[in-house]
């Protein structure tokens, strides 16, 4: 499961380079520089999974998914708040909310 943890961080890492309009489009109405922020945000998210992935890393890479989780909740919040801008289902944005406390939970399986 933790290498399945650490492939979904670095997918989504590298989806920050390919769809970077849509993590924007989530934090510009309410953080400076959200193109930097994204593309910043996805080299994280790609070193904080391969840094799960690594034994002698894992219990640090975990701690960081955990605190990246916590930073990156407003904007999922700010996405749901505005569900009119999306394309998704408000129920949806607002479901995704608790699945956040499962990923972190998760995280702290390899502390």
């Amino acid at each position: 499961m933790v290498y399945l943890m650490g492939l979904m961080y670095i997918a989504g890492g590298i989806y920050h380079f390919v769809q970077p309009r849509f993590y924007i489009k989530m934090i510009r109405n309410f953080l400076p520089y959200p193109a930097f922020i994204v593309y910043l945000s996805g080299v994280i998210e790609i070193l904080l999974g391969i840094g799960i992935c690594i034994p002698a890393t894992r219990s640090l890479a975990a701690y960081g998914v955990i605190l990246l989780l916590i930073a990156i909740f407003p904007a999922n919040i700010n996405m749901a708040w505005h569900a009119d801008q999306w394309k998704y289902s408000p129920i949806i944005l607002w479901l995704r909310l608790p699945l956040q406390f499962l990923l972190i939970w998760w995280a702290y399986q390899y502390v």
